[in-house]
């Protein structure tokens, strides 16, 4: 199977219309599917334009087959020791489940990143397998539509908010504050800023959402996406 094959799986798995990214990038009408009919191969520019505009598509996967699709689903190919001892020692036969908690994030954002929200937990998760995370929240936006929508569950690793702890492109936990001294906590990817090294992009999957350019210092707590869950029915 070719990259453009696997483009189109994607897609299909996204929802998203070929016509549609063609349009959205610059593409004549009728590319890819050309190049679908024709079993060709994509050239640099288009599989820039990929990874530029897909931001959750799996570069590996696209190129190769291997890995997983999207990019959540393969944060565990680069854990942190800890995270690898954790995971090589559930494994064994003193495996203990590892209870996540669930927190309220309408009631005090900021807290998530601090030792003051032991009495914000609302639930406890265990998923098996799952790298160590310090907590889940409820995505409560529509920012990441469609990878995340209102209602999922996201679980997290805290990081420390220093531009050398960042996976660029990865997604992220953010807890902000502003001039007036609110609180805001939102997922975003994380992209390198054009404005300079000690600036981030904070980027959204949903398209209607626009990118901002922030210095490292306004981010007062970062957190690693390692996990989401949505639940479909409730019957």
């Amino acid at each position: 199977m070719k990259a453009i094959e696997r483009f189109y799986e994607y897609l299909d798995f996204k929802g998203i219309k070929p016509t549609r990214f063609e349009k959205d990038n610059g593409l004549s009408n009728g590319y890819l599917g050309t190049q679908l009919k024709r079993n060709g191969n994509l050239g640099e520019d288009i599989l820039n334009k990929i990874i530029d505009n897909c931001l959750d598509i799996n570069p590996v996967w696209l190129l190769t087959g291997k890995q997983s699709m999207t990019k959540i689903n393969v944060y565990t190919e680069n854990l942190s020791p800890d995270d690898q001892n954790f995971l090589n020692e559930s494994k064994g036969d003193g495996y203990q489940k590892q209870y996540i908690p669930l927190y309220d994030i309408q009631a005090s954002p900021s807290t998530l990143f601090n030792d003051e929200n032991l009495e914000r937990v609302i639930d406890q998760i265990t998923i098996p397998g799952l790298p160590k995370c310090d907590g889940a929240v409820y995505v409560s936006s529509d920012s990441m539509y469609p990878l995340l929508k209102s209602g999922d569950i996201i679980a997290y690793k805290k990081v420390a908010n220093t531009i050398e702890n960042i996976y660029w492109g990865e997604m992220y936990l953010l807890s902000l504050i502003n001039d007036e001294g609110d609180d805001f906590v939102m997922v975003k990817w994380i992209q390198k800023s054009e404005k300079g090294d000690e600036f981030v992009k904070l980027v959204s999957e949903n398209k209607h959402h626009q990118s901002k350019d922030l210095h490292i210092t306004t981010i007062k707590g970062l957190a690693l996406i390692k996990a989401s869950i949505r639940i479909n029915a409730t019957y």
